[in-house]
């Protein structure tokens, strides 16, 4: 399974009336850090037109993608319709990502973690922490709380 392919099950996946963050959305892919890779794969149309494109915005909650739009101001219109307001900050459009960001959880990571390596080997390393194991969509999250340490993968 691709990136794409990852990155359009987390997409779609993305409830009706929340945003997500393109680093969140990298994260959940197993890819902590690339979300430019995310973003690009959003304007080639990498991962599928039916992507809800509009509900995905920077990580300071602004609508940094709406240039992509076919008109500048289709995503705010979008976001609107779907109960999600913006406000004007005096340089762009953002969402009040506190409100509207989309809550994932650990559970949440763990269910995709489970349906794109469902074997475990395709993981390059681990996390651990006292009793637990997470696998690499947390690097980014041990990285900023400095509560976890990378761990190579267990040889299989």
């Amino acid at each position: 399974m691709t990136f794409y392919d990852r990155m359009r099950i987390v997409c779609l996946s993305i409830s009706k009336g929340t945003v997500a963050t393109y680093g969140q959305i990298a994260m959940l892919c197993g890819m902590p850090k690339n979300s430019r890779l995310v973003g690009y794969g959003l304007r080639e149309n990498l991962a599928g037109n039916d992507i809800p494109a509009f509900r995905i915005v920077n990580s300071k909650g602004e609508l940094s993608g709406a240039g992509h739009f076919l008109v500048s101001d289709l995503q705010r219109t979008l976001l609107a319709e779907e109960g999600i307001p913006t406000d004007w900050n005096g340089r762009c459009r953002h969402v009040n990502l506190k409100r509207y960001g989309w809550k994932t959880t650990q559970k949440d990571a763990e269910r995709f973690e489970k349906k794109f390596f469902p074997s475990g080997r395709d993981l390059p390393g681990t996390i651990t922490r006292t009793g637990c194991r997470f696998k690499v969509p947390f690097r980014s999250l041990a990285q900023r709380n400095g509560t976890y340490r990378y761990a190579p993968a267990p040889a299989v």
